[in-house]
């Protein structure tokens, strides 16, 4: 069996000005990065759209993901191929992978076997500098509010009170905790402080959200870093800062074109995490696939619980989005670890194991219907799967009157995920409907958590620690209480604890902080465990990455 890297390296990839006709974007309108991806100049946004057909926004999710593998990414990619397989205008777009994983434990982000977009190696690392350009633009924003601390001048901000951190594209728990300004007075101030991941960075929400550069000053401009001695909120605005953070992300701003190995046109754009961030690509991604293409399909990560529900809440509410229709994709393999079955014993057949498994499967459809959506299910196919336990899961959703489909992309590429583009196409031509938030932005902060937390995951209430209740004063105080909820929460279960497979009950939530985040436009609420900085496994990914003979090897 081939791998990833040697099925990316049989294709030769098309010249992107041959993917950018596909999409009616003019020659002029690109950046180029070499011969196989480029920038797309905003101003296409301002162009008549050129096809007479409605644009169509398709979202894939996901079960609640294990071990096992679900293959989201994989499963939006081969849609798009299948679509354009079947004479379909479709454009694909998906979020930048961050090193972090790369070189840890999840690898890349490019999909697999012959569903992948390319230039993997680039894309999964360096790209077109986007990553490197947020942490820039944050890490300057943070050095500013050192500056006015250490000499004191214009606003008198308080160290105590400092609200941003720092960020890096890597996983690194010695930096979640750390101290800053030692070696005297010429150092800086000493105080506390420590760093996130680029990926959970208020400016990678705020390049994610923005509808242009207008937009992106202004979300900059009212970026809240830390407090006054008086209490008082101090803003990157404030600190004159705001000008030169947007011109470390002029070129940031700018989606990213490349394509599938069938030349499927993609957008690669931002890169958030859903379980400590909003977890979406880029709205000017999103749109641009929209005004090129008749079909869009896109992802939210991890499980719907995650970057679904913060696509609905979030980006479709704040950017006035909507979706045509939602894929939500399982695996036999993930269904019987959420049925009890251990990984190392997930390839013996176990039909009963599956359905022990469902609940997570019915919890998730249940969720879609939230929002007055339902999904079509697509139920990626392992070669160890039998047709028991794949009719077990096809009776469950006839039950459950949700279409059903088998996809077979990673192996067939487009050919295997013809089945579910054609149910795509029928469900999506048959339900036009408006989606409908969960919440009202104007309800009460913690109304709006437990309406996450009780309809979304199913917990019984959710509890407020000490620190968080003081952070809700401030919230409240500042007249943030307006502001959507982003919730932090570990992707390995529908509750806050990761151990907790399936679907668990009678739990509550535990809100740990509530951070503003008022340039992004949302709260962040911490619960659980859940931490902004991974750290690497015992054995990481990057162990197994290096150049052969000018080659990227070992890269997943």
């Amino acid at each position: 069996m081939k791998t990833d890297a040697e099925i990316a390296r049989s294709v030769t990839p098309r010249p992107i000005s041959e993917i950018a006709d596909k999409l009616g974007i003019s020659h002029d309108r690109l950046i180029p990065y070499g011969r196989d991806k480029a920038k797309v100049e905003l101003s296409v946004l301002a162009e008549p759209r050129k096809r007479p057909r409605p644009p169509k926004l398709v979202l894939v999710s996901a079960i609640t993901p294990t071990p096992a593998g679900e293959g989201k990414t994989t499963t939006t990619i081969g849609l798009g191929q299948a679509l354009s397989k079947l004479g379909e205008s479709v454009c694909i777009a998906l979020r930048e992978p961050s090193l972090g994983p790369c070189m840890g434990v999840k690898g890349g982000a490019t999909g697999g076997g012959y569903s992948q977009v390319m230039p993997a190696d680039s894309i999964n690392l360096h790209f077109t500098g986007d990553f490197h350009a947020i942490t820039a633009a944050h890490n300057l924003l943070a050095a500013v509010l050192d500056n006015h601390i250490h000499y004191s001048s214009g606003v008198q901000v308080n160290p105590r009170r400092v609200l941003w951190r720092r960020v890096i594209d890597m996983n690194e728990r010695a930096l979640r905790n750390i101290i800053i300004g030692l070696g005297g007075v010429m150092q800086g101030v000493p105080r506390e402080t420590g760093f996130d991941i680029t990926a959970a960075s208020e400016i990678m929400a705020m390049l994610c959200l923005a509808e242009g550069y207008d937009d992106l000053r202004r979300r900059i401009e009212r970026t809240l870093v830390a407090f006054t001695f008086e209490g008082k909120p101090v803003t990157a605005g404030e600190l004159k800062a705001t000008g030169a953070v947007l011109a470390l992300l002029k070129d940031a701003l700018l989606p990213n074109l490349v394509q599938t190995l069938e030349g499927t046109p993609c957008f690669v754009h931002g890169g958030p995490f859903a379980n400590i961030a909003h977890g979406c690509n880029s709205v000017l991604a999103t749109r641009m696939a929209m005004h090129s293409a008749d079909w869009t399909v896109t992802e939210a990560g991890f499980g719907f619980d995650l970057g679904a529900e913060k696509f609905f809440d979030i980006k479709c509410a704040g950017a006035g989005l909507d979706t045509a229709a939602v894929v939500l994709v399982a695996t036999i393999r993930a269904l019987k670890m959420h049925g009890g079955v251990k990984k190392d014993d997930l390839a013996a057949p176990s039909a009963a194991a599956v359905e022990a498994g469902l609940p997570n499967l019915e919890k998730h459809v249940e969720n879609i219907r939230c929002f007055g959506e339902s999904p079509v299910v697509a139920l990626n196919r392992f070669g160890a799967d039998t047709s028991e336990e794949i009719d077990v899961v096809r009776r469950c959703c006839a039950k459950l009157g949700v279409p059903f489909a088998l996809s077979d992309r990673h192996a067939r590429g487009g050919d295997g995920a013809i089945e579910l583009a054609r149910a795509l196409i029928e469900h999506a031509e048959a339900s036009p409907r408006p989606f409908k938030p969960l919440y009202d932005w104007n309800a009460p902060v913690v109304e709006k958590i437990r309406t996450i937390c009780q309809r979304i995951y199913g917990a019984n209430d959710v509890e407020l620690t000490a620190a968080a209740q003081r952070d809700l004063a401030d919230v409240e105080r500042l007249g943030y209480a307006g502001l959507p909820i982003c919730m932090a929460k570990t992707q390995n279960s529908l509750s806050d604890d990761p151990n907790l497979r399936g679907r668990p009950t009678n739990f509550d939530v535990t809100v740990r902080n509530i951070q503003i985040n008022a340039g992004a436009g949302f709260l962040v609420v911490l619960t659980g465990e859940i931490m902004r900085m991974p750290g690497l496994p015992k054995h990481p990914a990057s162990e197994n990455i290096d150049v052969v003979d000018g080659r990227i090897v070992g890269l997943r």
